[in-house]
């Protein structure tokens, strides 16, 4: 019989994962928790993610499986909202796993500290060979309890740093204030970005576990990060706005700590749009990349990044030079060397990001 009010509703949109998917649902079939719904969306999918799906949820109650036409990650990610009823949320991908006492500890957490917010920390797997080699990196922060908006907001940057306040799924919420706020993912480029913003702009009670449950995973082709992206770097325009605002709003534009995390991120992700253009499935021609590119790194955005940017590595300072001297073409060179490790060496590509 179906628990009257699961503890924890798990939201998993899913498109043509039949590779994945029985391990992700698995991984949460094994948690330590055991009163928790699954909501899976199988977002349109024509492969047998339909199907692995359905023979899971015919032997598990806590799992319902709805069929939609494809309409994205966010839409499945919003129906699935609309018809939890848990006291927490959390949200999973269905080409990743998580381990089993992630569920338990951050409600454990959660129930004790009365938070609104549990935050832990996550591997990024990074698959370069036939035979499951891969690469592995932790992002985490020291256990830590933030009571007041005050603490939280302060020590946010150091978390940001560590990438675990972009993504949705290494947190744990509460339905009910994502209800009262009415928070939805929104149909845009990193469309769980702005729903963690929205979430964290007047948090309140957040914890930290240190510890890494989920496993993110990198490895399929077609995955969004390794396509040409012709709008990409207007996404990070906007992306790099998002940012700006939250610290105005949080009182915070002035922290010399917080600004030179904002500016470094930026012109590392700069660079990433520089890479774009210069990958070859890019239409553009060439002397259109150049101009491209020149306009990115003269920008007043970009010249207030690298002049207030520390970057942490050699090898990041030596990136940072054709935007220093905004030499276009340099740059160009650079991220012609960028595309083809990414494209060719996917451990030294993950490797290298990983140290930068």
């Amino acid at each position: 019989m179906t628990p009257v009010e699961p503890l924890v509703s798990i939201i998993m949109p899913a498109y043509n994962v039949d590779r994945y998917v029985r391990r992700a649902v698995e991984s949460i079939q094994n948690q330590t928790l055991r009163n928790f719904e699954l909501l899976v969306v199988d977002d349109g999918s024509t492969d047998q993610t339909g199907r692995i799906l359905d023979s899971l949820a015919d032997r598990d109650y806590r799992i319902t499986v709805y069929h939609n036409e494809n309409g994205g990650a966010p839409a499945a990610r919003n129906y699935a909202l609309d018809r939890a009823r848990g006291t927490y949320v959390h949200f999973m991908d269905a080409d990743d796993w998580i381990e089993p006492r992630m569920l338990e500890d951050m409600v454990s957490l959660a129930g004790r500290s009365m938070l609104e917010l549990v935050i832990t920390g996550f591997y990024i797997d990074t698959y370069y060979g036939s035979n499951g080699e891969h690469t592995t990196e932790v992002k985490s922060r020291p256990d830590g309890l933030y009571p007041t908006q005050q603490e939280f907001r302060a020590a946010a940057w150091q978390m940001f740093d560590q990438n675990l306040l972009y993504t949705p799924w290494n947190k744990l919420y509460v339905r009910e204030r994502i209800e009262r706020l009415g928070i939805r993912f929104r149909p845009t480029f990193m469309d769980d970005f702005p729903f963690v913003l929205d979430y964290i702009r007047d948090v309140e009670r957040v914890g930290n576990i240190e510890h890494a449950y989920y496993h993110f995973i990198r490895e399929r082709a077609e995955s969004e990060t390794a396509r040409w992206r012709p709008d990409l770097y207007e996404k990070r325009e906007e992306e790099h706005g998002w940012m700006l605002d939250l610290y105005r709003h949080w009182g915070l534009d002035g922290d010399a700590a917080c600004m030179e995390m904002i500016q470094r991120r930026y012109i590392e992700r700069l660079i990433g749009c520089i890479e774009n253009v210069c990958n070859p499935a890019c239409e553009l021609p060439h002397a259109e990349k150049i101009a491209q590119i020149e306009a990115m790194i003269t920008s007043d955005r970009a010249q207030l990044a690298v002049a207030t940017a520390h970057p942490r590595s050699r090898m990041m300072k030596t990136m940072l030079v054709p935007i220093k001297t905004q030499n276009a073409r340099l740059a160009y060179r650079e991220g012609k060397l960028i595309s083809y490790v990414k494209r060719r060496n996917t451990w030294m590509f993950a490797t290298l990001k990983a140290k930068r």
